[in-house]
């Protein structure tokens, strides 16, 4: 998961926070709100820029920018504002703590979150985590999951996968032979097979144990998970073999699908939107575009509306035609 610098939202400059800052509070000040300055400068600024705002505004007028921006906005388009305004590990902890608190897990976040984020990331989280809600979130994720589906959880989140390096082709056939022996050729499935190979060996290593698989066996590895997994273990394995393959194409795809057929999902589309802006959202607009024959911009502009639809394809930043 090498580190892409293709974002839609760079440093803006010439930056003034202070000048935004006063912007900002003179478009939510007093009768009515002026949503487009508040969604122009948000989504134009990068998210150290942000901060910065934020507290030149609370040095400035001593109030809270998020909390004017809660009392000022509403519905999708609050929830996006207030995601902007999310320091960039702050954002992935946060959701990671909604998807385990109350009755019922959201596996798909604890999914989409832990197979895409490099080993430095998921470290990174943890350690805000900790530092935000004073509790563990391995502790929280494991108290919320169970079998093999928080047992792969527990391997990401241990952010230990074989470093980038030389690729072994023993090693490489070895494990093909392994994963084919757990799975097609075993009567019921090894999962603690896939779990160790898929959690812990480095990107490039497996990508050539995902081409000699399919040598050895004449399946895609995605086909083989798709027989003989299932359910939320299922999901969790091909979206991080997904993401072994490129990570900008599992998230087209996820966006893709959070937009298709009736109803949106608002969250995914938001976290997605909101936490790929500054890596690889140019990169993932490609991948979108080619895989789904229309561009991302199109189908934002098609399946959203208002304030929320405008700062939407102001992230997205431009259109594939």
């Amino acid at each position: 998961m090498a580190k892409s610098t293709k974002g839609t939202v760079t440093a803006f400059s010439p930056f003034d926070a202070r000048a935004d800052a006063e912007a900002l509070r003179k478009a939510m000040k007093g009768m009515g709100t002026d949503e487009d300055t508040i969604l122009k400068i948000l989504t134009s600024r990068n998210n150290a820029q942000r901060q910065e705002i934020a507290s030149a505004f609370k040095t400035l007028f001593g109030r809270d920018l998020v909390d004017d921006l809660k009392s000022e906005l509403t519905g999708k388009f609050e929830t996006l504002m207030v995601s902007l305004m999310r320091p960039t590990y702050i954002f992935d902890a946060h959701a990671l703590k909604h998807a385990i608190k109350g009755a019922g897990t959201n596996e798909k976040v604890l999914t989409e979150i832990l197979a895409s984020r490099t080993p430095a990331e998921v470290r990174n989280i943890k350690q805000v985590y900790l530092q935000e809600y004073e509790a563990n979130l391995e502790d929280k994720i494991t108290g919320e999951t169970s079998g093999h589906f928080q047992r792969m959880l527990v391997v990401l989140l241990q952010a230990n996968r074989d470093p980038e390096g030389r690729v072994d082709e023993g090693l490489v056939e070895q494990d093909a032979q392994v994963l084919f022996r757990a799975g097609e050729l075993k009567w019921g499935t090894d999962e603690e097979k896939f779990i160790t190979i898929l959690g812990t060996r480095s990107v490039s290593h497996l990508r050539r144990v995902f081409d000699k698989y399919m040598t050895i066996s004449g399946f895609q590895i995605e086909e083989t998970i798709d027989r003989e997994t299932s359910g939320d273990l299922e999901k969790l394995l091909l979206a991080v073999v997904k993401c072994i393959r490129s990570v900008p194409a599992y998230f087209a795809e996820t966006l893709y699908y959070s937009m298709k057929g009736a109803g949106t999902d608002d969250d995914t589309l938001i976290r997605v939107m909101v936490s790929r802006s500054e890596i690889d959202l140019l990169d993932i607009r490609q991948e979108f575009r080619k895989n789904f024959a229309k561009s991302l911009h199109q189908m934002i502009q098609k399946d959203t509306s208002g304030d929320y639809r405008k700062a939407l394809l102001l992230l997205c930043g431009g259109d594939d035609e």
